[in-house]
């Protein structure tokens, strides 16, 4: 064999080896996370319990929705704010502090105040902004279906997701009648999944308490909203790959002085929930890949 068949055959046999060697093992990308955080007013407060859970086991989250108080714990989130700061705000935080009572046909108090408390959780003013991705849920009152806002401004949008029906005026926006998500996505599952989530957390903070009296008007239609939102679960809860449910229903629309109890709930009901979260986390083996045969020669 004279010295270039020599050259060639083994430039050959080189390529079969690298062609037909067994290829590498592939890790499986991790999932990507999102946590939906439901209304309900000051039991609300829960969420940070529950954020701080995931901080201390260093699980990531990839986006974020929220629906009415939700919206606005998940905003101050992304925006950076610390959930040190976030439980100082709600300990000194009063319904006055983001309602203002008024005198109209369509609610009894305005969001004129709403904005300004975001303010005092983050500087963030826009979607684009924010550090994690994030969708907040409104109801559009024309169309009965849920709202998505994920980019621009987001103090109105948060405006529109907070806006109680029968306590809070409507917000018209892009021609559209916008309420409460509480209605339509009382935990925002949908949003997160039309972010790019493939793993689902979410936070429902709907309890309710058998045969307890409803004393005032706002907790008529509170609890009015709670049985509502027993028979919506259908919507939201199969898009959920693990639910976390605090154990709230006997915390009060406005109770922010126990914002420590409602913080350790979250932290109790997260801690439940923990083993099935990090097991979706775990790195998996992968597979080996069958080694490719090479052609008889």
């Amino acid at each position: 064999m004279s010295g270039a068949d020599n050259w060639l055959d083994q430039t050959v046999k080189r390529i079969r080896a690298f062609a037909y060697a067994p290829r590498p093992e592939q890790l499986p990308e991790p999932p990507k996370i999102g946590l939906a955080l439901g209304g309900g007013f000051a039991r609300g407060i829960a969420h940070i319990g529950v954020l701080r859970v995931f901080e201390e086991n260093k699980i990531p989250i990839d986006y974020m929705a929220g629906t009415s108080v939700g919206a606005l714990i998940a905003a101050a989130y992304a925006g950076g704010s610390t959930l040190a700061e976030m439980e100082q705000v709600g300990l000194s935080t009063r319904f006055k502090d983001f309602a203002e009572w008024t005198i109209s046909w369509k609610g009894l108090a305005s969001d004129t105040r709403l904005q300004r408390y975001l303010k005092r959780l983050t500087p963030v003013r826009r979607f684009e902004d924010l550090r994690i991705p994030l969708s907040i849920a409104a109801t559009d009152l024309m169309t009965a279906e849920t709202a998505f806002f994920t980019a621009g401004e987001i103090g109105p949008a948060l405006c529109a997701s907070c806006a109680y029906p029968g306590l809070f005026r409507p917000v018209e926006q892009d021609g559209k009648l916008l309420v409460d998500g509480f209605l339509s996505a009382p935990v925002p599952t949908e949003a997160v999944r039309r972010l790019g989530a493939n793993f689902v957390i979410g936070v429902n903070l709907g309890g309710i308490v058998p045969g307890e009296r409803a004393t005032n008007l706002f907790e008529i239609i509170s609890r009015s909203f709670s049985i509502l939102m027993r028979y919506a679960e259908a919507a939201w809860r199969p898009l959920a790959d693990v639910v976390i449910e605090p154990d709230v229903a006997n915390f009060s629309w406005d109770d922010f002085a126990r914002t420590p109890e409602l913080i350790a709930a979250g932290e109790r009901a997260t801690r439940e929930a923990l083993p099935k979260i990090l097991e979706a986390l775990r790195p998996r083996k992968p597979q080996p890949m069958p080694e490719a045969r090479p052609p008889d020669s």
